[in-house]
Parts: C-alpha cells; sequence; structure tokens
C-alpha cells in the first residue's frame, strides 16, 4: 500500500458522490461531492432529507471529544479510543487530534481501513495468528518506520503461528501478554503461570518483541468495583513480575493497557498506583464508546455516573422517523426498524415529537419492538401522536448504532447540517 497522508485520504472522502448506497440522504442530491452537500448547510427536517435518517450532534460530539482527552490527560493516562465503535477514519482523526496516542482495533479489515488514512500507532486488542494478515503488517512496518502496531497474544501456540508468518520481517512485531478477566471470560491466557510462559515464548522468537501486557476488565464475572480493582491489580502485579525477570529488556518502553467504556475510573485508579518499573510505562486507556456515548447501556453504565465531578458524556446520537400508520388507539408504527437502528442491548427510545416545525416530549410514547422496517410504538391515551409526525428516538450501543449507516450527517443543535460523517464496516 503506498504511503498516504490522513489530510490526503480524507480529501478523497470529501469527493465521494451522493448516491443510491446512503440512506437518508436528500434525493436532489443525487451526484453531489460529499464536499458539495456539505456546504450547502441544508436543515436536516426541511433540506429533503428522507426518513428514516441517522444524525450525529455537532457539539456533543464536540463535548465527548474534549472532555475524554481532558480526562486521560489529568489522569496521566495514554489514549487509544477503540475505533471498531465507530470505524469512521474522519472520528479517529479527530480522537488524535484531540490528544489520542494511536487507535485501538480489532480484526485486520479494521487496521487496513486505519493504514489507509494514514493512522500510524495501532493497538490490536485482540489475538492476531492469520498468516497472510501478519505478512501484509510487517510489510506496512518495513515500508513506513513510523508505524507501530501492537496485537495481543495469550498462547504459546499463538507465539508459534506468529513467529512463522512474520519470518524475514525487517523489524520485529510488539505484542503483549493478554491476562483474561477470570473463568468464563473471553481470550486471555487464565493465569499468571500461563503468562509467564506466553512472556517467554514470545522473548525467544525473532520476529516478536515482548512490549507489555493488557486486558479487558468489562470481561470480569458479576463485575463490580472491588471485582474489577482486583483483576486491574493483577495485572499490573503481572506487569511488574514479567519485569523482575527481565521479559522486556528488548522494549523501549512498557505498555500496560486495559479500559473499555464501563470501567475506566477503576483503570485509571489502579494504574495510578503501577510501581516504578525498569522502562517508562505507557499507561494505556481503550474507551470508545465516548465518542458519541448513548441513550441506555453506557448512559447507565457510564464512570462518569460515580464521579460527576469529573464532567458527563453527552449521548450524541438521535435517530429520526415518521409515523406511517396509527392502526388503533394506542398504536403507532414509524418507518425505522431494525435495519436501522442498535437493539442488540436496548430498543431505541422515543424521546421527541416533530411537527410543523415545532419539537416537543414524545410523553406517553415508548417504543416497544422493532420489526425490520418497522419500529413498533405504544401510545398513552394523552400521547398526541399523528401519521407524518417525525418522532426522534435515543438509541443504545454505539457499536451497533454506527455499523448500519454508511454516511452520517452531523448537525447543529438548530438543524443545520454543517458535515458527513462516513464508515467502513
Amino acid at each position: 500500500m503506498a504511503l498516504v497522508t490522513g489530510t490526503e485520504a480524507l480529501a478523497k472522502l470529501a469527493e465521494e458522490h451522493i448516491d443510491h448506497r446512503f440512506k437518508g440522504l436528500p434525493p436532489d442530491a443525487y451526484g453531489l461531492t460529499v464536499a458539495e452537500l456539505a456546504g450547502q448547510r441544508r436543515d436536516l427536517f426541511t433540506g429533503g432529507f428522507t426518513t428514516p435518517v441517522l444524525a450525529l450532534s455537532a457539539e456533543r460530539l464536540a463535548h465527548n471529544l474534549a472532555l475524554m482527552e481532558t480526562y486521560s490527560a489529568r489522569h496521566g493516562l495514554a489514549f487509544a479510543p477503540h475505533g471498531k465503535t465507530s470505524m469512521a477514519p474522519q472520528l479517529f482523526h479527530r480522537q488524535l487530534e484531540h490528544g489520542a496516542w494511536g487507535i485501538t482495533l480489532a480484526v485486520p479489515h479494521q487496521v487496513r481501513v486505519a493504514r489507509a488514512f494514514g493512522v500510524r500507532r495501532i493497538f490490536l486488542a485482540n489475538e492476531l495468528v492469520d498468516a497472510a494478515a501478519l505478512r501484509w503488517i510487517a510489510a506496512e512496518q518495513d515500508a513506513d518506520p513510523d508505524f507501530r502496531l501492537i496485537a495481543y497474544v495469550d498462547s504459546v501456540r499463538g507465539v508459534e503461528l506468529m513467529d512463522a508468518a512474520l519470518a524475514g520481517a525487517a523489524r520485529p512485531l510488539d505484542v503483549v501478554v493478554e491476562l483474561a478477566a477470570g473463568e468464563g471470560a473471553r481470550t486471555g491466557a487464565r493465569t499468571e503461570a500461563e503468562c509467564a510462559a506466553v512472556a517467554d515464548a514470545v522473548t525467544a522468537a525473532p520476529g516478536l518483541r515482548l512490549a507489555g501486557v493488557a486486558g479487558y476488565e468489562g470481561e470480569v464475572p458479576d463485575a463490580s468495583p472491588e471485582r474489577v480493582r482486583a483483576y486491574l491489580r493483577r495485572l499490573v502485579a503481572l506487569a511488574a513480575g514479567l519485569d523482575g525477570r527481565g521479559c522486556f529488556a528488548e522494549a523501549g518502553e512498557i505498555v500496560v493497557s486495559a479500559g473499555g467504556s464501563a470501567w475506566f475510573d477503576a483503570v485509571a485508579d489502579v494504574f495510578a498506583e503501577l510501581p516504578a518499573l525498569s522502562r517508562p510505562v505507557l499507561k494505556l486507556l481503550r474507551s470508545g464508546a465516548y465518542v458519541s456515548h448513548d441513550d441506555g447501556h453506557y448512559r447507565e453504565l457510564t464512570p462518569f455516573n460515580r464521579v460527576p465531578e469529573e464532567g458527563a458524556l453527552e449521548p450524541a446520537f438521535r435517530l429520526w422517523s415518521q409515523v406511517v400508520s396509527r392502526p388503533a388507539p394506542g398504536q403507532a408504527f414509524t418507518n425505522a426498524g431494525k435495519r436501522d437502528a442498535a437493539y442488540d442491548l436496548h430498543l431505541p427510545f422515543a424521546q421527541v415529537i416533530r411537527r410543523d416545525g415545532t419539537e416537543r416530549p414524545a410523553t406517553g410514547v415508548e417504543v416497544t419492538g422493532l420489526s425490520d422496517q418497522h419500529a413498533w410504538l405504544r401510545t398513552e391515551p394523552e400521547a398526541d401522536v399523528e401519521v407524518g409526525d417525525w418522532v426522534g428516538m435515543g438509541l443504545s450501543h454505539p457499536c451497533t448504532s454506527f455499523d448500519k449507516w454508511q454516511l452520517i450527517p452531523v448537525a447543529e443543535a438548530d438543524g443545520t447540517v454543517v458535515e458527513y460523517i462516513r464508515t467502513f464496516f
């Protein structure tokens, strides 16, 4: 792959033409470039957008980016937000502009997207044993001295497969030993003894370099603040123990990484306890859902609920659909369904009704189910809902909201659409 700067790649996104691929956008914008449509600054409600249409709040997006930048700096954490949440290179670069060390990803396809848009530091929070992908990553590293990728490893067999695939690479691939969050958790070596065996295998593998340790506290069984902190202290102790055995002799810095979107306060607290090691330590936080936040799962679980003095994230998504049927008292249907809205954690939340340019709270309206292309609404007697009304819905789980939309309008509070976010799932 030819080296490309993020600026060049993002500029090409603006040159893409609007067509049938992008749902919700104005039909009369067909053939315009994304830049041309953005330049028209159309109104989300009167500018020809069709329902359903997903929009991001410009102000809330900016707020969330700034808040996590401030939080990370305050706690002495490097930040590599998880890019699988949005798979939106424009947001990757905004995160980098807001001080992110790099971008976290999960699978080779996502790495290729990030590299196509010039991202030069990637933390792969997953095991990687695919030989073709490893050879491609090695070629990327050989071609770009500034590119660095760090990947998980949790087994001796995995080390063997990685090392074989990387034979002949000009420089080794950095890996971190993943410590599982407990029995029944996802990936990761289950015991410290297993982690030590993996670390020994890495130090004997010429294609790899041991860079640190990592884990995901969101997998702690029956998670509580005490259980999460206990696991994170095991992770910190593992780093110190491996360092004491000289396992990081080839590393320029020691990476210690954790942090989803539900327990990053615990990560900040426990990582602050990390003792001095033989090399500088990169304390790497990986929370990703913060960029859009949500109106359900993460609104309930965000650490800012526990530490409100640190600030508050704001849900940035709103899905607009239109009432298309009112077949019986107490029931209505809008034209947004499973193809448009996340539903893996919570159903959408009816928030506002818009009619004739006026918005009001969606009092007495509840989304009770989703079909492929319909939302089922239960309406109480006091709810004033008519066919043709626009219903603004909050969503839960950012990861499965972004992936249903390829081009997402970003609207200011008055409805003016100022840009469009392209996703690559």
